[in-house]
């Protein structure tokens, strides 16, 4: 698992992006989503391949 913070959420588009403890931002779609997030929340999350690139999934509140 990875941890990082929500940097961006747009809830009524349903996309975001997530500042990973790495330093890199990776995008987040609420498919990915298991808990509701907001901005500033700290997540545990993991990284799949998807159609454009790196995604984050499974991801949980810390």
């Amino acid at each position: 698992m990875k941890t990082g913070k929500v940097k961006f959420f747009n809830e009524s588009k349903g996309y975001g992006f997530i500042k990973g403890d790495e330093g890199n931002e990776i995008f987040v779609h609420v498919t990915g989503l298991i808990d509701k997030v907001r901005e500033n929340d700290d997540v545990t999350y993991e990284v799949a391949q998807g159609k454009k690139g790196l995604n984050a999934v499974d991801v949980r509140l810390a």
